[in-house]
């Protein structure tokens, strides 16, 4: 069995750098014999689920993970000339456990790290690093740009410091061989640490397309991303066209003195073990004040918005109202009513203009007591049944315009 996998890949979200259609990649992948691909983006993890899907169909097994980028110094920096040039990092989920905390890691990137691109820095990585395995990346990582500086010394404590913070036997220093200038070097300083740290290599190929013709498209959604044309000299351009999937033959040319660091990208792909399951809806965990459940704090805002709505709170506004909670309990919608009213009650607070709320969800009195929408479904006799059937179980769907 051909003893290695493609760790290091960016697809078509990799925006305006990865010329990778999914598709085709794990079409090439499964033409290859190649038992299983990564997806691992720059900073994103947009394009998971079509990779998973489509890797599922062609009988390939998907890997999960991301390139993050890590800032110089910590996340909340954001200096011009400092704080604009982050290391990379490559991610791969183990497993559930390493996804969640992969998908908590890219969301910080954005929600507080953002600087030109979204970042995370070394607390981040402490406090997320249960179950993934990181590699030290490409050239662009924090050990390899020690190396191409002549630190070596600086290059090895990071290693040490990278392995501490994922445990031993999660931290693999990658090499690449793509005819860079600067890449020999920094795999000579990176076999030279693995020696002396004794942690393991791992081979990769640093994706962006397909095919090596392809190397042409890729070229062009680089002037795109940057404002340039192909003719102008002086702009952001891949050195050479080796970026592509290379079959397992090239591969093992490339890297024979070091058979060990092929097989060790299928012995990370046989640890990487992330399904999903799309026939589960998963809400998220909406927090109720102390002394309620979900149920209970759903009834409270609700007989509190109806005795608002209707000056006279009488039989008939009651047993619609428990009626409705009830369906709504026994289907398990409570959480997802109080995350819609949460959002709206929030625009609102906010003077953020939001619409009435359209269609069947017009037809619930826990909407209309809740805010959400602003027909009464008793004064136009409109049917909670359109909108919730417990004989037929399906999502419900308020459509709401936010500005």
């Amino acid at each position: 069995m051909k003893n290695f996998v493609h760790l290091h890949v960016h697809t078509e979200y990799s925006l305006l750098d990865g010329a990778s259609r999914i598709k085709n990649l794990i079409q090439r992948a499964k033409d290859l014999d190649m038992p299983a691909i990564a997806i691992t983006d720059h900073g994103v993890m947009y394009g998971i689920i079509d990779f998973y899907k489509e890797a599922k169909k062609q009988g390939i097994k998907p890997i999960i993970g991301c390139e993050i980028y890590l800032a110089q110094r910590t996340r909340f920096d954001k200096e011009p000339k400092k704080d604009d040039s982050p290391y990379h990092l490559v991610l791969l989920a183990e497993n559930r456990e390493g996804y969640q905390n992969l998908s908590k890691i890219v969301s910080l990137g954005f929600l507080e790290g953002f600087y030109y691109k979204p970042r995370v820095d070394r607390e981040v990585l402490k406090k997320y690093h249960k179950g993934l395995i990181a590699l030290s990346a490409c050239l662009a990582g924090e050990i390899p740009q020690y190396l191409i500086e002549d630190r070596y010394e600086q290059a090895k404590l990071t290693a040490k410091e990278y392995e501490e913070v994922f445990g031993r036997g999660n931290f693999y220093l990658e090499i690449q061989q793509h005819g860079l200038e600067d890449q020999t070097k920094v795999n000579l300083g990176l076999i030279r640490i693995a020696r002396e740290l004794g942690i393991p290599l791992v081979a990769t190929n640093d994706i962006h397309y397909v095919n090596q013709e392809d190397a042409l498209a890729q070229d062009v959604l680089l002037c795109i991303q940057t404002g340039k044309t192909r003719e102008e000299e002086n702009r952001m351009r891949f050195p050479t066209n080796e970026f592509y999937l290379k079959p397992y033959q090239e591969m093992e040319m490339l890297f024979a003195e070091y058979p060990e660091a092929l097989s060790n990208s299928l012995a990370i792909a046989e640890r990487c073990q992330v399904d999903f399951d799309f026939n589960c809806l998963y809400l998220p965990d909406y927090k109720v004040p102390e002394n309620y459940n979900i149920n209970s704090y759903l009834k409270s805002l609700c007989i509190e918005g109806a005795r608002k709505r209707y000056p006279v709170y009488d039989g008939v506004v009651e047993e619609r109202l428990e009626y409705e909670l009830k369906v709504i309990e026994e289907m398990g919608y409570s959480g997802y009513f109080l995350i819609v009213w949460d959002l709206v009650n929030f625009a609102r607070k906010n003077k953020i203009m939001v619409g009435p709320g359209r269609g069947s969800a017009a037809g619930s009195m826990v909407a209309y007591c809740l805010g959400i929408t602003n027909i009464d479904p008793l004064k136009y006799g409109l049917l909670f049944e359109r909108f919730l059937n417990p004989e037929r179980v399906s999502m419900p769907d308020i459509d709401i315009d936010f500005c």
